[in-house]
């Protein structure tokens, strides 16, 4: 695939994170849309880059067309249709980590690529928290459909192999959930918690989105120093510390806009239009 010049001239690919930088509250700008396909028209490779799993990413956010995607943030990885990684709890870490969060009566979603599963007592729970959440945003409750209708009542979740979890209610503090279940378990804050709630993303540590952008790049045959990782939250330090050029959303996490090379304006202000241009993306 042939590229029109960037700043470099080489064919580069570019990381998105989803949620406050692609989309606000669910919801994609046009500009944003316009900016990916056409960045992909220019040759270049756009993947989204997100802590939600497969099955959480609805048509609305994928209707732009991308290259390919690093789900689950980091553990799963697909481009143009083949999968390049795809990595579980193992069945031990899975079983303590399940029963850790049940045993707190805490409200929370496995995450697998191909559905999310959620203790049939906590789903209206899980409901009123998402709900209430993406309420806040212009457009109403929309965004908060894109998690509900994957989710699975699941009475029998011992045996579901999962990614990563989700926690949104836990009566008990994140790293004591961590303690108890112990092992190769680490947490980063949740993008979908309420002020007050004890909530986060369980996931194992080690993994994160820089592991699914070497992964893209070195099957694609692009250098790191042609990769563009764009972020807003605790999930996105380590892929925009990797990237060629790494960029921050303003007013996003303190941490990474600290090392990011630059930053671009949020979603409400479609900010990776200006950036994709800047970058010379377009």
């Amino acid at each position: 695939m042939s590229a029109k010049p960037g700043t470099t001239g080489n064919v580069r690919a570019v990381f998105l994170d989803v949620d406050g930088t692609y989309a606000d509250y669910g919801v994609v700008p046009e500009g944003h849309v316009r900016a990916v396909r056409a960045a992909r028209r220019a040759g270049h490779r756009v993947l989204l880059c997100t802590g939600r799993p497969v099955a959480m990413l609805p048509e609305s956010i994928l209707a732009a067309g991308f290259d390919g995607l690093v789900a689950s943030a980091g553990a799963y990885v697909e481009v143009a249709g083949t999968v390049l990684l795809d990595r579980r709890f193992p069945a031990d870490l899975a079983a303590r980590t399940v029963q850790a969060l049940d045993a707190h009566d805490s409200v929370y979603i496995l995450e697998a690529p191909e559905a999310l599963h959620v203790p049939p007592a906590a789903a209206q729970r899980l409901r009123e928290i998402l709900d209430n959440h993406f309420r806040q945003a212009p457009e109403g409750p929309v965004g908060s459909s894109a998690i509900l209708d994957a989710v699975r009542a699941t009475e029998e979740r011992t045996s579901v192999r999962f990614a990563k979890v989700s926690v949104f209610d836990s009566p008990v503090a994140m790293e004591r959930l961590v303690t108890e279940i112990g092992g190769a378990i680490a947490v980063v804050a949740n993008s979908v918690a309420d002020e007050g709630r004890h909530a986060g993303e369980l996931f194992q540590r080690g993994i994160s989105k820089a592991d699914g952008v070497a992964a893209v790049i070195a099957h694609l045959g692009i250098a790191r120093e042609d990769t563009i990782a764009i972020g807003d939250g605790a999930n996105d330090l380590e892929m925009v510390a990797f990237a060629g050029i790494g960029i921050a959303i303003e007013g996003s996490h303190s941490g990474l806009v600290a090392i990011a090379d630059r930053t671009a304006a949020p979603p409400r202000q479609e900010g990776l239009v200006a950036a994709f241009a800047e970058l010379g993306l377009l």
